[in-house]
């Protein structure tokens, strides 16, 4: 039966305790979206589970997309149908149902180029990305546009570039958002979940032969349990092959990183009331609203390097700003960006030859040994189907029948009763003594569990004041990282739970003091701890966004392609 969901950070000996003491029937490695998918899975079928992480929950690939939710439109010119037919179904589905309160629908402007042959081109990619979903679809089909129609929705664009566009529909949502919340929906349905939990080893039987659980180390302390499990799988993403590594085995595919790199921009910057998707020489740029700015990428590089640090080069926003000002009236400048960031997609790699932009985006699922099953490729849309392919993958062949797989019924936290919540909000404003926008803000992010944000407040009024000037986050939120969703460090809040890191300049610093004075309160942090931790998180931001201080550059004609 469902709990709250709760991830105390204050209550992380009890998860290692409860690690140590249980035997599960499941443990999964990696908390990312669908390691987190797979735990709430796996859960929901009344299987003991427990999920361990090595940093913080999203702190990779799943944190650091494009924010969307979509079939893939450029999939349909690779002919890879299944894949899109797959992620649109999937996108309706989370929409309608599993997550309406994180997933919404966002329209795309596709600016044509050419007066013949483009607009019947497209029209039928989009006739058929339109008909590929036979769910009850939940947002409108695509409609061609006229040049003059398409500057009234967008006057950013280059009038004189401009052979008329189509407008379509795909839907997007805070990546780190939602995975902490199916996270917390895994907890709700009995997972156990220990972040900064690093499984530095596999766990074999008296033969040798079977994996039975993992050695994992809190790397907060530095102590050391072994985890007992019947299956164990792994969801590391870009860190899967080192994960296969610690059993001594190889499995039938290899993960390939290939690089994506994004900047944000103020919303003043590009005049537009619709996203905007562009077409360049190896694949698409998405310029995506969010909120009061833009997003704007990606790029699709080979990565050989750093697992945990791939930092955007100079290069990088360099490629993206000439990119998006092939189409813009008002060019982009570096002064413009206020945000960078940068994640490695897990692409399954086959041929070590082949580029990045051609590798599958589908899942692939391995067992090198008995009782450990792992996947990597996919996408952040496809997370749900991947987490119940690879738990079924994983029981298989188990002694006692395990129910099939519910969660396509199953909403995530803060779903439920959301049509009510969201027509309650003016009294919730009044009872919690805060602006309606307030209440908004915390409903599209919190759903449901809003007024639990909310509630923190009545304790301490001050928590209902903004972290960061010009902001919409509250010093509530900052707590209720703490309280019910695991946050243990400055950069846990400021990098996931809320966006500061990209949203404002200088990677959020100036909201690092704030965040940890609400979480030195909580977590008992004497001055000298609340110091480190600010400064920590200081130097992480002069990392990330050292590439927005660097000189432009000039890129030669093959490293254009190269980034594209």
């Amino acid at each position: 039966m469902a709990t709250s969901g709760r991830l105390d950070a204050r209550d992380r000996a009890a998860v290692l305790a409860r690690l140590a003491s249980t035997e599960f029937d499941v443990l999964v490695i990696g908390g990312g979206v669908t390691g987190t998918g797979a735990a709430l899975d796996a859960a929901s079928r009344g299987l003991r589970v427990a999920l361990v992480e090595a940093l913080d929950l999203a702190s990779g690939t799943s944190s650091r997309s494009s924010k969307l939710i979509h079939g893939g439109l450029r999939y349909l010119e690779q002919l890879d149908f299944k894949l899109v037919s797959e992620a649109l179904r999937e996108r309706d589905l989370l929409i309608s149902r599993i997550a309406p309160h994180l997933v919404r629908p966002v329209s795309f402007l596709y600016p044509l180029q050419r007066k013949v042959l483009e607009r019947p081109y497209v029209g039928a990619g989009l006739v058929l990305y339109d008909a590929m979903n036979v769910t009850k679809k939940q947002v409108p089909f695509h409609r061609h546009m006229s040049v003059h129609g398409a500057l009234r929705l967008a006057p950013a664009l280059k009038a004189s570039a401009l052979a008329g566009a189509l407008l379509y529909y795909d839907a997007q949502a805070d990546d780190a958002r939602f995975t902490m919340t199916v996270a917390r929906t895994a907890a709700a349905h009995g997972a156990v979940i220990a972040t900064r939990a690093r499984a530095v080893g596999l766990l074999h039987d008296a033969a040798g032969e079977r994996v039975v659980g993992a050695r994992v180390r809190d790397t907060e302390s530095g102590r050391e349990v072994d985890v007992s499990a019947r299956r164990v799988i792994v969801c590391a993403g870009v860190w899967t092959d080192p994960v296969h590594e610690l059993a001594g085995v190889r499995a039938g595919y290899q993960v390939r990183m290939s690089k994506g790199v994004h900047i944000v921009v103020p919303s003043e910057a590009i005049r537009s009331d619709t996203g905007i998707i562009l077409r360049t020489d190896k694949s698409v740029l998405f310029i995506i609203p969010w909120g009061q700015r833009w997003i704007v990428g990606t790029t699709d590089t080979d990565w050989t390097g750093d697992r945990a640090e791939p930092e955007p080069t100079a290069g990088d926003i360099d490629y993206i700003l000439g990119q998006a000002n092939r189409a813009l009236v008002r060019p982009l400048t570096r002064d413009d960006v206020i945000g960078v960031y940068a994640g490695l997609r897990p692409l399954v790699a086959a041929d070590e030859s082949a580029p990045t932009t051609k590798l599958s985006r589908e899942h692939v699922i391995d067992e090198p040994a008995p009782g450990l099953v792992s996947i990597a490729g996919g996408k952040f849309t496809t997370y749900r189907v991947m987490a119940r392919d690879v738990v079924d993958a994983a029981v298989a062949g188990y002694d006692r029948p395990v129910p099939a797989s519910v969660t396509d019924q199953l909403p995530l936290l803060g779903a439920e009763g959301l049509a009510a919540a969201t027509a309650e909000a003016g009294r919730l404003a009044e009872d919690y003594r805060v602006p309606k926008a307030t209440v908004e803000h915390l409903l599209e992010r919190y759903g449901t569990l809003a007024e639990e944000v909310l509630g923190l407040t009545r304790a301490d009024p001050a928590l209902a004041g903004p972290l960061l000037d010009g902001y919409p986050y509250l010093g509530a939120e900052a707590a209720y990282a703490v309280t019910h969703e695991g946050a243990l460090h400055v950069a846990d809040v400021l990098t996931r739970r809320i966006r500061l890191f990209f949203e404002a300049p200088e990677g959020g610093a100036a909201a690092a003091p704030a965040v940890a004075s609400v979480m030195g309160g909580l977590l008992g942090w004497d001055a000298a701890t609340m110091d480190a931790e600010i400064e920590s998180y200081l130097e992480f931001a002069r990392t990330e966004t050292r590439a927005l201080r660097e000189p432009a550059v000039e890129l030669s004609d093959s490293q254009t392609a190269a980034a594209g």
